[in-house]
């Protein structure tokens, strides 16, 4: 195997939907996975068994809620420990739902939105940073995070999610410079990618996609693809946001 098949790669929120299409493609490519879950056990058992059956002691799982800060060093610590070291850190997971400001009325409601969004989008992807950071010193390895566009573009009626990952989109950029020259960070930034599993109205997707330059959806493909550019051959390039969007990010 090529040093870059060799890789170890944790994931968090991994189970299932892109994070899950992610392992599966840098499985296929050598790559050993620490998938990470919250409360998705069995999709993430069953995906790790997929994956064991494809290439034996390949992937392992481990769960962890990434709300409670002061468990993460042990998570990573743990997820180090499954193929004795980590290359890679890709902070997936992710709360997503509207916190419209004039429905705001129940003010404890509210706080735990906003200390959910901010602590999966931008305060645990810090400390997993943080703690991951020696690992993968050793290796000379990378952290990829998952932005979005609309940390630059506002999403209408989704104030805290889109501060959440403007600030996601300024960390990547400080943890490239406070951790070179040793950890190489960078980020995505998906557009319309996978609809939200909560209901979205027909003319909304329509409305979405006639305003991506592409005229119609990515897919978890098209992620995966970046991840794997950003492991395997961007030796020269951090600090950066790459939007997989179909062109959306620069017509709004």
């Amino acid at each position: 195997m090529t040093a870059a098949q060799e890789k170890t790669v944790l994931i968090t929120g991994a189970a299932r939907r892109v994070g899950a299409h992610v392992a599966r493609v840098l499985h296929g490519q050598g790559m050993r996975l620490v998938i990470h879950y919250g409360n998705s056990e069995q999709d993430a058992k069953s995906l790790a068994n997929e994956l064991n059956e494809k290439r034996a002691h390949s992937a392992a799982i481990i769960q962890g809620d990434l709300l409670v800060t002061d468990q993460i060093p042990s998570l990573v610590e743990q997820a180090a420990g499954f193929f004795n070291g980590l290359d890679v850190l890709i902070n997936n997971a992710s709360s997503f739902y509207p916190t419209p400001i004039d429905q705001a009325s129940d003010h404890n409601t509210l706080d735990e939105q906003w200390q959910d969004l901010m602590g999966t989008n931008l305060k645990a992807p810090f400390f997993l940073a943080q703690a991951a950071a020696p690992y993968l010193k050793k290796r000379k390895g990378c952290i990829i995070n998952m932005a979005d566009i609309h940390g630059e573009r506002p999403l209408k009626n989704h104030a805290i999610y889109n501060i959440a990952k403007a600030g996601n989109i300024m960390m990547t950029k400080t943890l490239a410079r406070e951790l070179g020259p040793d950890i190489r960070v960078n980020g995505i930034a998906p557009g319309a990618i996978l609809w939200p599993e909560n209901e979205i109205d027909e003319k909304v997707k329509s409305k979405i996609l006639d305003s991506t330059p592409l005229k119609k959806m990515g897919s978890p493909d098209d992620i995966a693809k970046a991840i794997l550019f950003l492991i395997r051959d961007a030796d020269y390039t951090t600090g950066q946001i790459i939007p997989v969007c179909g062109g959306r990010s620069i017509v709004f």
